[in-house]
This record gives C-alpha cells, sequence and structure tokens, in this order.
C-alpha cells in the first residue's frame, strides 16, 4: 500500500462524467448524440494543447464553447445561440460517476487532504461541485486559470503542492487521461489512471504507477501517514 497525504482529482471524465450530455446531444440531433460528445470532447483537449504551446490563453469556458461550435460545423449540424447555451449550461451540470460519492466519503474519513486539479475555469468548477452535492468533499477546488496555462504544464501540477501544503511525494494524482497521469508523474505524483474503457497505454514519457477500472479502486492502494 502507499502512504499518501493527500489526493488531487482531474475533474472531466475522471469524477464528472463528460458523456453525460449525450442525451440532450441526441434530442437536439437524434443520431448524432454519441459522434457530437465525442468529437466536442477531443477538440476541447485539442484547443487546451493548441493554447498552451502557443503560449496564449483562453480560459475553458471559452474553448469549450469554440469546440462545440467546430464539432457542430464538422458534422454538419445547425447551431442557434440558444442551443449553444443550453449545452454550454449542460456542462455545469455534468453526472457524477456512481462510485464518486461514496470513494470521496471514504478518502476524507482516512483523513487524505482532497483537492481538484483541473483545466476547467473557475466559474464551472464551482458549479459543478456544488451541483453534484460534492462541495464539502474537497479541501480545495484548484483552476488552471490561476497560471493561464493547461495541463500537463508542470507549472499546474505544482499548484496542488502549494494549495494542499503537501510535499509532492506524499500527492497522489488521479485521472481519466492518460497523457494527464503521465504529465502529473513526470512531475513527481504518484499516478492513478482511471482507465474505464480499458484502452491501451498511450504514452512517450513516464507511465503511471496504477491502472485502475473505476474509482472504486482507489481506497484500498491508499495507506495514510
Amino acid at each position: 500500500m502507499l502512504e499518501l497525504k493527500a489526493l488531487a482529482f482531474d475533474a472531466y471524465g475522471t469524477l464528472f462524467d463528460v458523456h453525460s450530455v449525450v442525451a440532450l446531444c441526441e434530442q437536439l440531433w437524434p443520431g448524432k448524440g454519441e459522434q457530437l460528445s465525442r468529437l466536442w470532447r477531443a477538440k476541447q483537449l485539442e484547443y487546451t494543447w493548441q493554447l498552451s504551446l502557443m503560449r496564449r490563453y483562453r480560459d475553458f469556458a471559452a474553448v469549450t464553447r469554440d469546440s462545440l461550435r467546430y464539432a457542430c460545423a464538422a458534422l454538419e449540424l445547425r447551431l442557434e445561440e440558444e442551443t449553444l447555451e443550453r449545452l454550454q449550461e449542460a456542462y455545469l451540470s455534468l453526472s457524477a460517476f456512481p462510485e464518486a460519492t461514496e470513494v470521496l466519503r471514504r478518502l476524507r474519513q482516512a483523513k487524505l487532504r482532497l483537492a481538484i486539479l483541473s483545466n476547467g475555469s473557475p466559474g464551472m468548477l464551482q458549479a459543478l461541485v456544488k451541483n453534484a452535492g460534492l462541495r464539502k468533499a474537497f479541501r480545495a477546488v484548484i483552476s488552471v486559470d490561476a497560471l493561464k496555462i493547461y495541463k500537463p504544464a508542470p507549472a499546474v501540477y505544482r499548484l496542488a503542492v502549494e494549495k494542499l501544503g503537501v510535499p509532492k511525494a506524499a500527492i497522489g494524482f488521479v485521472s481519466s487521461n492518460c497523457w494527464d497521469a503521465c504529465g502529473a508523474k513526470a512531475f513527481g505524483f504518484t499516478t492513478f489512471w482511471v482507465n474505464r474503457a480499458g484502452t491501451p497505454l498511450d504514452a512517450l514519457g513516464p507511465v503511471p504507477d496504477h491502472v485502475l477500472e473505476d474509482l472504486r479502486q482507489l481506497p484500498a492502494l491508499i495507506r495514510t501517514r
């Protein structure tokens, strides 16, 4: 078992299901819901990497809006401004994964300091956590907006060290994104990749320390100091 004092969680895709918008997308464009959701998410990530490499920044709300516009254009779906706002609003109420609440409760009982470390803008994250009823679960909700650069920039992971007041060797990082877990590992965190889809390892650098099927496996791997 690992000895850790704190855990930082990615939000989108790790604690909250970004594809819980599929139902609304399908309602708006029958037969295109899942395809739209997946393209929207892929372009959203691509834009964050592109902006970071160019040393430019647009907050995640703007990135989310722009990536939706692109996805609809690519799929030849007409996007009215009212519909865009409706889908943007849906991102503030993404469904938490079924096991998330109970796992977070168990980790808090173990006296671990818990945080979210996310690309999301502060307003998006605060609304998301509040709407899911998880506001009390976290010591900190940390946004890259403080630095104006996106993960996997090393400076972003350093924010968790500063906010949690714990050395990086005592912090675990949990993400459903392999690239994110690898970035955190390169920084010096113990990393947990939540690979719900069972996809192959996709890494050019340091690989995650642990691969989980879902969050339920996490508490058994950790011993508190």
